[in-house]
């Protein structure tokens, strides 16, 4: 008799592996809605289904049978070709069970399954579970005392440890990368390199060494020539950054409109809805703002983000969205919007659930809250403890500004 959970799991395996989407698979007797319930777990399979499903996927009905020496391999294939868009958290359980039930597994093979964990987390915006895996991987890596593998762990860790804050990780972990590369003349790809290098760019700017950045990301943009792409538009939305931080909004709105031209939606679908959402959030930050473009930014990917992208992306546009209103002087609206972000914190950045509570502090400062002004110094010198000085500079600002 096959049995659940094991059946369904080893049913989706097989048809991501082949890919082929559940439509592909019903037929008489097999609606989309129970091969759904088999997949979850959630219904037995009879016999009859069995023979079905397996005469679909060209396999014996055997085949449905989980072979616990497999499964490692089994859940990378199942995973490894998922587009971002399509990353949920059964991915994540896939992967997190292999693991678990395959202590013994080839440490290469266990080193490519925690990659690809930690691959699924970050477009589910789970940094901390993210950065949990890539310590193992690391770790890992060291043991196996492979450079291409330490390399390559080492620029995950540094995406992530952007992510949630740690600029000085960040930037250690792609030095250590890039010292890796030259000391054993390994060839790292030129997209790799320069997404390294736009880390570097982003921890030297998280460290207030505005100048380091700037020199960093000249000499990535001066690389580039009339390159287009989405490896073009990643270096001119972190030119824009930078200029950002260096207070010059027009040179930063130049750079992003030439990441916008450089790429389009059939191109890299999610690397356009970011690029909108960083848009609107420069277009807001512009002196003065430039509220209409922002929202116009913001309309043109609301439609999409309801139906395709990880969560994270749309808890980036609500919490757009908030701002966006509260400058307009619509707290309502803006404190409706910011407690629906507040219920999935966890999926923004280190630096936006810094400027959501400093929202927070400032609805709750015109509201009358008597303890707003202390929370919003407290987040400042939380802030200025993690080196990130511009940010604390930013919270500052919108304590000022809700004062006027």
């Amino acid at each position: 008799m096959l049995e659940q959970p094991a059946f369904g799991r080893r049913l989706r395996q097989l048809r991501q592996q082949q890919g082929k989407s559940q439509v592909e698979l019903t037929g008489p007797g097999m609606s989309a809605t129970y091969l759904s319930r088999l997949e979850s777990g959630s219904r037995r399979p009879t016999d009859r289904a069995a023979a079905y499903l397996a005469e679909k996927l060209g396999i014996r009905p055997e085949g449905f049978r989980e072979q616990p020496e497999d499964s490692l391999t089994h859940a990378i294939a199942a995973v490894v070709s998922l587009p971002e868009s399509e990353v949920d958290q059964e991915a994540v359980r896939v992967l997190t069970d292999a693991l678990q039930s395959a202590g013994d597994a080839d440490p290469v093979m266990r080193w490519h399954a925690l990659a690809q964990l930690s691959r699924v987390q970050e477009a589910l915006g789970d940094f901390p579970a993210q950065h949990g895996a890539l310590t193992e991987l690391n770790a890992l890596s060291d043991e196996l005392d492979r450079p291409v593998l330490r390399i390559r762990a080492r620029l995950r860790m540094a995406r992530c440890a952007r992510n949630i804050g740690e600029a000085r990780a960040a930037r250690l972990a792609v030095r250590e990368a890039l010292a890796l590369s030259e000391e054993y003349d390994v060839h790292v790809s030129t997209s790799d390199m320069v997404r390294s290098k736009l880390v570097l760019v982003s921890a030297e700017a998280e460290l207030g060494d505005l100048a380091e950045a700037a020199r960093l990301v000249e000499e990535i943009y001066a690389s580039l020539g009339d390159a287009r792409g989405a490896l073009a538009a990643e270096v001119y939305w972190t030119a824009a950054t930078v200029s950002t931080r260096q207070g010059n909004h027009t040179r930063a709105i130049s750079f992003l409109l030439e990441a916008l031209d450089a790429i389009d939606s059939r191109e890299d679908l999610m690397l356009w809805i970011r690029l909108r959402l960083a848009a609107a959030s420069l277009s807001m930050q512009a002196m003065p703002p430039r509220l209409a473009e922002a929202e116009s930014f913001l309309d043109s990917v609301e439609p999409l983000l309801k139906v395709t992208g990880p969560l994270r992306h749309w808890m980036e546009l609500l919490f757009l969205k908030a701002q966006l209103a509260f400058r307009r002087g619509d707290t309502d609206r803006a404190s409706t919007l910011a407690a629906q972000v507040e219920a999935n914190l966890q999926l923004l950045s280190y630096r936006d659930q810094v400027r959501l509570a400093a929202l927070r502090g400032v609805l709750d400062l015109k509201a009358g809250d008597p303890e707003a002004g202390s929370r919003l110094k407290e987040l400042v010198t939380q802030v200025q403890t993690a080196n990130m000085p511009d940010l604390a500079a930013e919270v500052w600002r919108s304590m000022a500004e809700s004062t006027i």
